[in-house]
């Protein structure tokens, strides 16, 4: 089977059938020799992050729709036209091929026409939109709700600014006792330690993770720098007992762990068998003593009331603070599923407050930039529960409690924290 067909058959399962994108790009690695693989990988993933911009100049020069097999065919075709360095004539042959390959020859002449088309008017395509919220979701291939939404807070510059952050770089870290510079000495390229986290290293370039010695033998976990400050603005955990209540798959619980050298009482909740089995393959290889047990965080268990130090509430969300590196996450969300997924925050938010000692904090974060699952769902907490109070976070970055970490602006994902005590 070739590259471009397994492309195809993986863009098509993961626009049209619901596939997540890592895991069914990862499968082409299964099926396709490694060259070849990582062809394909770059071709879906390049298609995805600009899926809505082909959709809009595929609009103008085809009438009506197309079965997926064809839809996926035009997608990845107009990728590689306008936003790859295929040279156009592969790219319209091969597409056209790709057409017969997949039994719909007789559609193969439309295929060639369209992709022509496109190619002789690369230099005049359709303009953009005027309207804000249309021209960038067209512009960036974001869904006009997060364009809105986020236009509504931080302006059309600020906007403009977060839609075109480029990819994350992969990023490692040390777990102790290792170092990070123990650890840089073991890498083959260059590192640069990350400006917010001292155990944070940013990679010039990605590698095979799961051959790299140190991380076979648990001295290191890829974990990005945002997700390590959930953590330390736990602040010291040395000898106390903490929980992370929606733990998996396992990386902050880890972080906890080599913060405090492991001298810490850790208990984890995971909701989700799999994703339980996860959490403790993780803490296994990166040597951690923990108590996971399967709960709903959502559920209040009176043998955990006021028993801990510290909770880390790390809620399930949107993720819209993770669209530059998980490109199909814009596609799969609704402005409906944030209004359900505040819900849910807010009884995890609820039951978890009461596991939390007299003087212990609470420390909510999410991976997602979005006032309603952040700072409104704070605002409504602390009017809730004057037993807390809003706690400036022990980090280097400026706050006063809570903070939204901006790629554009902090150089990490999009997270938010807010750290809470509870008052005696």
């Amino acid at each position: 089977m070739n590259s471009r067909k397994c492309a195809l058959e993986a863009l098509c399962d993961i626009t049209d059938r619901g596939a997540y994108a890592n895991l069914r790009v990862k499968q082409l690695h299964g099926i396709l020799p490694e060259r070849e693989a990582k062809m394909a990988a770059a071709l879906v993933y390049h298609t995805l992050d600009h899926l809505l911009t082909i959709d809009y100049y595929l609009s103008h020069f085809v009438q009506g729709s197309q079965k997926p097999a064809i839809r996926g065919i035009l997608r990845l075709g107009v990728c590689e036209l306008l936003f790859l360095s295929t040279p156009p004539h592969a790219a319209v042959s091969e597409s056209v091929s790709l057409t017969r390959e997949v039994g719909k020859p007789a559609l193969s002449g439309f295929v060639n026409a369209v992709l022509r088309n496109i190619d002789r008017s690369r230099n005049a395509l359709p303009p953009l939109p005027d309207e804000p919220v249309l021209r960038l979701s067209v512009q960036y291939s974001y869904p006009e709700w997060i364009v809105a939404d986020w236009l509504s807070v931080y302006g059309e510059s600020q906007t403009e600014a977060l839609l075109s952050h480029p990819e994350s770089p992969m990023e490692l870290r040390p777990q102790y006792p290792c170092t990070v510079r123990e650890l840089q000495a073991a890498l083959l390229f260059p590192s640069t330690v990350n400006d917010w986290d001292e155990n944070s290293i940013r990679l010039s370039g990605g590698f095979d993770i799961a051959s790299f010695p140190p991380f076979l033998e648990g001295k290191c976990t890829v974990m990005g720098e945002s997700a390590m400050l959930a953590c330390r603005a736990l602040g010291d955990l040395a000898g106390k007992r903490v929980l992370d209540a929606c733990a998996a798959p396992g990386g902050k619980s880890a972080y906890l762990s080599s913060l405090a050298k492991g001298d810490i009482q850790l208990t984890c909740f995971e909701l989700h068998p799999h994703r339980k089995e996860l959490l403790d393959k993780t803490l296994l290889r990166l040597h951690v003593a923990a108590d996971t047990q399967e709960r709903d965080a959502a559920v209040f268990d009176p043998a955990f009331e006021s028993t801990f130090d510290a909770v880390l509430v790390d809620a399930p969300c949107s993720g819209l603070g993770l669209l530059s590196d998980k490109p199909d996450i814009r596609y799969s969300k609704s402005d409906a599923d944030v209004a359900a997924l505040v819900k849910i925050q807010r009884s995890i938010l609820e039951t978890c407050a009461r596991y939390v000692k007299p003087e212990g904090i609470l420390l909510y974060a999410t991976c997602t930039i979005s006032r309603r699952e952040n700072e409104q769902q704070i605002e409504w907490f602390l009017s809730n529960h004057t037993e807390f109070q809003l706690e400036r976070l022990p980090l280097a970055i400026e706050n006063e409690g809570m903070l939204q970490l901006l790629p554009h602006v902090h150089h990490t994902d999009g997270f938010f924290l807010a750290r809470m005590r509870r008052c005696r």
